[in-house]
């Protein structure tokens, strides 16, 4: 399992050139990988690009683009020219975010699981051979793009629900997850996005795993501020329906504890069939430096040997 390092998702406190300072210690960390989500703050693709000038090995991707708010040929253009800006490592993960935030925008949120299957019906084309011509209920569209030194990517959706994974399996190359605990990576995610893969005569899918890490002495604490930190996702209907996988909350799917704790916790994940995982650290305890650098200085000897 691929070890990498993910920001946003609960906030991220450094400007556009802090964060691509960012990448650039992960990579003379040796991390394999280093994901943005986008939420309010900085555009991710924009990120990458920076970054990309930056750094020579290490994989950059999104969890996740929203795809309501950018057409299909935006988001292709966008993300070809980032990808040859890295040189060929931009990993795009994409999805419908939540309706809440997408009806606060003025936009429509139905027929997610059509949107998203015409969305790759479109992007895909585009990306592997610069051109597209397709019609649907949702997007009819004659394109093609030339973007120097523009090169093929993964693309990754944000697929929870059987639906979904069903689009992901067929259309994509995987999935990139959060607040999916092991037993809904195991029981659910891999299986159903493995099953279309196969189906579909395509290759077996990346299953990107996005969870909260903290290293700390006192587990029950941890959780606890896991729970206080990552509250809101419990709320969120698409989060809600796979913690309900396990019957869980945002607390429980943080990998937190001791240092060999934490190591197990992982490595269940790997068994789980995760082959991507996407440590997003935060703080325990009154010294938030000193606990970050804990975490991260012991997800740095996992890289490789999990």
């Amino acid at each position: 399992m691929r070890l990498g390092m993910f920001i946003g998702a609960s906030g991220a406190p450094w400007d556009i050139f802090g964060q691509v300072e960012q990448v650039v210690l992960a990579e003379e960390d040796g991390f394999d990988s280093f994901w943005f989500a986008q939420i309010a703050g900085l555009d991710a693709l924009t990120v990458i690009a920076l970054a990309g000038t930056r750094t020579s090995r290490i994989e950059i991707g999104t969890a996740v683009v929203p795809t309501y708010t950018r057409h299909p040929n935006v988001m292709a253009q966008q993300a070809l020219s980032a990808n040859a800006a890295a040189r060929g490592r931009l990993a795009l993960g994409i999805g419908p975010s939540h309706r809440p935030g997408i009806e606060r925008l003025g936009l429509s949120y139905n027929h997610t699981a059509r949107h998203v299957r015409e969305y790759l019906s479109v992007l895909r084309p585009l990306v592997h051979e610069g051109r597209v011509e397709f019609h649907g209920r949702m997007y009819d569209i004659t394109a093609a793009l030339q973007v120097p030194g523009a090169q093929p990517f993964p693309i990754l959706v944000s697929a929870l629900a059987p639906a979904m994974l069903e689009i992901a399996g067929e259309l994509a190359e995987g999935t990139v997850t959060w607040m999916a605990g092991r037993k809904a990576v195991e029981t659910h995610i891999v299986p159903k996005i493995s099953a279309a893969a196969a189906a579909a005569g395509r290759p077996a899918p990346r299953v990107a795993v996005g969870v909260p890490v903290a290293m700390c002495d006192d587990e029950a604490e941890g959780r606890e501020r896991a729970g206080r930190n990552f509250q809101m996702y419990g709320n969120l209907t698409n989060y809600r329906r796979i913690l309900d996988v396990e019957g869980s909350n945002p607390a429980d799917i943080a990998v937190c504890g001791p240092e060999a704790s934490v190591e197990k916790q992982l490595r269940a994940f790997a068994s789980a069939g995760a082959t991507d995982l996407l440590a997003s650290i935060y703080p325990v305890g009154e010294n938030t430096r000193a606990s970050v650098e804990r975490t991260r200085g012991f997800l740095k000897t996992l890289v490789g040997n999990l």
